[in-house]
């Protein structure tokens, strides 16, 4: 079962469909653009902001917001026509269905964060930066300044604990993932996918081109956000030199 409609501010239809029996999905269409994202992000945050009785977590991705519930927490807190519902998910897809109203979604005005990343490009570092630069008939300085320039926004975080998908990459410096995935690379590595970049956030198995390494750590499981990114952000690259980033990693910079 599922529930589709449409709303006008958002000016596009969506549709709720049941993700097990503790959560709902919420997908906005099928185009990953800006656009889609920041009407994922109002939503995700007006829930977080004021969340409904059996409310666990809001999970924004691409062009969606899975919505985790407790099952017997919503279900106690039904009120007036809410017990007529059949289901748990009908009585979510109700609460849920105020906070896609316009004063909802533009009630929620947390600002996007920035966050600079510094990179070290090239050499150990970025064994694939020249295979990207040949494939797209640049130099690899080109390629870093091109990357290096570019305003990225989180889209979501997947694959691995803190790994951000980022759109807003040049097509100019786009490469296709390596047909035979590396067995391992290395945490902080900046890494190319088809239109894409993303960033490392642990040691893990990969197909991305890498370009480059950053010496901050994305993924803290000690915090209580144990992610440096979230969706939403904004995301810069900074160019450092092999000497800055063994400085930062030693904790001089």
């Amino acid at each position: 079962m599922s529930v589709e409609k449409e709303t006008s501010m958002l000016n596009a239809s969506y549709e709720m469909m049941p993700l097990g029996d503790s959560a709902v999905i919420i997908r906005f269409g099928s185009s990953m653009d800006t656009e889609t994202n920041r009407i994922v992000m109002h939503l995700s945050r007006a829930l977080e902001e004021q969340p409904f009785a059996g409310l666990i977590e809001c999970v924004p991705s691409f062009v969606s917001v899975a919505i985790h519930y407790d099952p017997l927490l919503v279900q106690k807190s039904r009120a007036g026509a809410e017990h007529q519902h059949a289901t748990i998910f009908e009585t979510v897809c109700a609460k849920v269905q105020p906070y896609l109203s316009d004063e909802q979604l533009c009630a929620s005005n947390q600002p996007a964060r920035t966050i600079e990343i510094p990179v070290c490009y090239g050499g150990e570092y970025g064994p694939d930066l020249r295979l990207v630069a040949e494939r797209n008939g640049l130099s690899e300085e080109e390629v870093i300044a091109i990357h290096a320039d570019g305003h990225y926004l989180v889209h979501m975080l997947g694959f691995a604990p803190g790994f951000p998908y980022l759109g807003g990459m040049s097509e100019r410096i786009a490469a296709p993932r390596h047909q035979t995935p590396r067995t391992i690379i290395p945490e902080g590595s900046v890494g190319i996918a088809g239109k894409q970049t993303g960033v490392y956030s642990v040691a893990t198995p990969g197909g991305w081109q890498l370009i480059g390494r950053t010496p901050l750590v994305l993924f803290r499981p000690q915090d209580e956000i144990p992610s440096l990114l979230r969706p939403g952000d904004s995301v810069r690259f900074k160019p450092i030199t092999e000497q800055q980033y063994k400085l930062y990693i030693e904790g001089e910079l």
